[in-house]
């Protein structure tokens, strides 16, 4: 048995339809955690078992842990939180949950940066980490997929995009950093809970091909759309006014920008890119497949930003 928190969103609907495509002939059971079944593919209610309330509730949680062998763990942070308690304060009812019914393996959603001498200050990068600790301690074998940025990320600048010809960000424009599609995350994440051969804990990087810098994007997305597209770099003290602006908790937008800094410094730059860390979505076939729908036609609605770790709540002016 599997269980899937946040089935619905970016990176867990990707790995629901893998897995619904892979278990029967692995002889898996599936169950997810949504708080609203309706959200859930048709298809996939009907080969699924649903817990249904939100995994930051211990007795949702018990629930679903009931027999289970593996589950995915995704938090999807509330920037109305400190960052401490968007993610392990969240988490902490799940490690009790995992070592009450004896859950074998984990795998979740985190970043790179551990182990560099940027990781006890890079924000909300820092608190994934702590996370990951802390699942550790349930007993299960735990695997962190340790991030980059998401290409998904430029979905929030979809608007811009189609209306200014530019999109904005903090970084510097010639910064080379890895990204990666989400769906790239998910199919690590598949392959970790279906073959459950590994012990012990550790982290599984997913790099994306190749490193691009904001300029690099730039030039790919003006190729792709057939519009001039330019890159924007806003000041972290302007990025720390503008989310304070939309209410979200001061603490949770100082973790923003200490992680903003953090890849600017080169925080994703320490591991490196080999055939078991590379991903294959290219930017080219991301932008040709998913932007450029967003841009053209409009679609980028219900995409959440996710700088570059799990998905935070949408942030609309």
């Amino acid at each position: 048995m599997i269980v899937i928190t946040a089935p619905t969103g970016n990176i867990g609907r990707h790995l629901l339809s893998r897995l619904l495509d892979s278990t029967p002939a692995a002889g898996e059971e599936l169950r997810v955690i949504v708080r609203d079944p309706a959200r859930l593919p048709e298809a996939a209610r009907e080969r699924v078992e649903v817990v249904t309330g939100s995994h930051a509730e211990p007795e949702v949680l018990h629930r679903a842990f009931e027999g289970a062998d593996a589950v995915f763990w995704l938090v999807p942070p509330d920037a109305t939180l400190t960052p401490y308690d968007a993610y392990s304060a969240f988490t902490r009812p799940a490690v009790t949950a995992l070592a009450a019914h004896g859950v074998g393996h984990v795998v979740g959603v985190s970043a790179l940066g551990r182990g560099t001498p940027l990781a006890d200050r890079a924000g909300l990068v820092t608190a994934s980490l702590a996370m990951d600790d802390l699942i550790a301690e349930s007993g299960a074998a735990y695997r962190a997929l340790a991030n980059p940025s998401f290409f998904e990320n430029l979905l929030e600048e979809a608007a811009s995009i189609r209306d200014d010809g530019c999109w904005t960000d903090t970084v510097d424009p010639d910064r080379k950093a890895p990204l990666v599609a989400v769906a790239d995350i998910a199919a690590a994440a598949a392959g970790l809970l279906l073959d459950r051969s590994w012990t012990g804990t550790g982290s599984v990087p997913v790099l994306g091909p190749r490193d691009l810098s904001p300029n690099d994007l730039a030039r790919v997305m003006t190729g792709q759309l057939g519009r001039p597209v330019r890159y924007v770099r806003q000041s972290l003290d302007d990025l720390y006014s503008t989310l304070v602006g939309y209410g979200l908790n001061k603490e949770f937008v100082q973790g923003i920008v200490d992680m903003k800094r953090a890849k600017d410094d080169g925080l994703d730059a320490g591991v490196t890119r080999t055939p078991a860390t590379a991903s294959p979505t290219t930017f080219e076939q991301w932008c040709a497949e998913t932007l450029e729908p967003a841009v053209l036609v409009g679609t980028e609605n219900g995409y959440a930003h996710t700088y570059g770790l799990a998905p935070v709540a949408t942030i609309t002016t």
